[in-house]
């Protein structure tokens, strides 16, 4: 099960991911509007083993300590945008890591250029790219740490091969397909 949340004033998606069958969940950019994410954790029934981060900024940072008092569940993030969090996190990601969650695993890409630590985290069917890439666009990159080129490369790279049929759930905006942004997305024809 997966449930979206657009949480914040800057509109962030925040992804809560549920196993019908062990109801495990965790939490995907958790960046403000707690008392929704934990009530709509609690409607689902499921108990959350990871609280993970696309990347730094408050705007998906944001809630990631209130959330974690209260469901107890540790806070994962990459070492280069650890400063971001504003508290020590758990653990640190690292490129290609899989974190067990129930009968699947996630992976972690590592896809810098909006920031210097930015993942994205694929699942069986899709990835959540947070503000690498979005429907019909890309993330920034004009912030400290960004870089155009790599995240570019990075999505080019580690993405578009994870297949045309993949989801891709962005940090902000709608869902799309790798398939629809390798055709569509200005950023990536040439």
């Amino acid at each position: 099960m997966l449930r979206q949340l657009v949480v914040g004033p800057y509109q962030s998606n925040c992804y809560i991911l549920g196993q019908k069958e062990t109801k495990e969940g965790l939490v995907i950019d958790p960046g403000d509007e707690v008392f929704r994410i934990v009530k709509e954790i609690s409607g689902l029934g499921l108990k959350i083993r990871y609280i993970l981060i696309t990347h730094g900024h408050v705007d998906h940072v944001g809630g990631a300590k209130e959330l974690k008092e209260i469901t107890g569940a540790p806070v994962l993030i990459h070492s280069l945008d650890a400063n971001g969090l504003g508290f020590e996190p758990d653990d640190l990601l690292v490129d290609a890591q899989e974190i067990p969650f129930g009968e699947i695993k996630i992976s972690v890409i590592h896809t810098p250029g909006h920031s210097p630590g930015g993942v994205c985290f694929h699942a069986p069917g899709v990835v959540f790219t947070g503000d690498t890439l979005f429907a019909g666009s890309i993330g920034r990159t004009d912030f400290p740490g960004g870089n155009h080129h790599q995240l570019i490369q990075g999505v080019m790279e580690k993405i578009f091969p994870l297949g045309d049929d993949l989801r891709v759930y962005p940090g902000h905006g709608p869902h799309s397909t790798i398939g629809a942004e390798r055709k569509h997305n200005p950023f990536f024809r040439h």
